[in-house]
């Protein structure tokens, strides 16, 4: 048994999960999992930098974990960092940072390494499951890149593209500075057409129609989930394996498109992080379903931060 500490740095959020692995027994004990809304992706899509104020909301949020890993004894740390930091110009004083205050340098990982990972703890506990058909197509919808990937008990094919909540919000939605509140019918088309270009370039590698079961990773798909069991809040235990079917997706995503902020905040399962970023997720999800003709999504809360651990284990 190994004390492990992992972290996840995406482009709208950053996330701990400190466990003990044992890899004789393919079983991940739980210690402390949490995540922290940042923005570290903040106008990066624009601009090519991370922003000051990102990297100093990142920061803050390193040095609550650094606590945290210290309390917990953890034996190994791994850091990964994903889309944001991948394509900053000044990503160094993002490792700088990182590095003084967590003593471990954040792995810059590539999107096909982000892919293995994501599938690995999205799929290590589903072996032996008889009523999911394999092979399965792990998607990951992040803030900057969403990735696909398929296997059986082990990676077949998988990319990274550039599509994600944050990404299409701020690339179409956002104008002056404020993000559109609802959206227009051509803001949600240049959404749609960047995404379906998106699935284009994926499946020249990923055959995604070949998949016998969905599984969506992250927090766009978790809060779709929320939102459909219509839970009074956020809960991991009812979210986890819950099964969405491809109508209720569409009906929840068609609502997200046409509220306004205040009707979206006051969904009690909504993190304030989510507000302005869940619609283009939403939509994400929903291309992907058409596209693959998948009739349901299973969700998973295990996803890239469970196979940082496993991989450090």
């Amino acid at each position: 048994m190994t004390r492990v500490a992992a972290v996840d740095c995406g482009t709208n959020s950053i996330r701990l999960l400190v466990a003990d692995a044992d890899p004789a027994t393919g079983e991940l004990t739980e210690l402390d999992r949490r995540m922290t809304i940042v923005r570290l992706g903040q106008d990066v899509d624009r601009t090519g930098r991370l922003a000051p104020q990102a990297l100093e909301r990142t920061f803050a949020a390193c040095r609550e974990y650094a606590g945290i890993i210290k309390e917990h004894g953890a034996e190994r740390v791994r850091f990964v960092a994903t889309s944001a930091s991948r394509d900053a110009e000044n990503r160094e004083d993002f490792v700088r940072g990182v590095l003084d205050i967590l003593g471990v340098e954040p792995e810059v990982i590539t999107g096909d390494q982000e892919a293995e990972f994501s599938f690995t703890g999205a799929t290590k506990e589903l072996t032996g499951r008889t009523d999911l058909a394999r092979p399965y197509l792990v998607v990951d919808i992040g803030g900057g890149s969403t990735e696909f990937v398929v296997g059986d008990d082990h990676v077949r094919a998988a990319r990274s593209v550039d599509i994600g909540c944050v990404r299409m919000t701020e690339r179409h939605l956002v104008h002056g500075g404020e993000v559109s509140d609802p959206p227009t019918g051509e803001q949600i088309a240049a959404i749609r057409a960047d995404v379906e270009a998106a699935l284009d370039l994926a499946e020249r590698t990923v055959p995604l129609r070949e998949a016998r079961t969905l599984v969506g990773l992250a927090g766009s798909v978790t809060t779709v989930s929320a939102i459909a069991q219509e839970l009074p809040e956020y809960d991991s235990a009812r979210i986890h394996h819950s099964r969405i079917s491809r109508a209720r997706v569409r009906e929840i995503t068609e609502w997200l498109l046409r509220s306004t902020h205040a009707e979206r905040a006051a969904v009690p399962s909504m993190h304030p992080g989510r507000v302005d970023v869940i619609g283009a997720g939403a939509l994400v999800l929903l291309a992907i379903m058409e596209r693959t003709g998948a009739e349901e999504v299973v969700v998973s809360e295990h996803d890239i931060l469970d196979g940082i651990a496993w991989s450090v284990a």
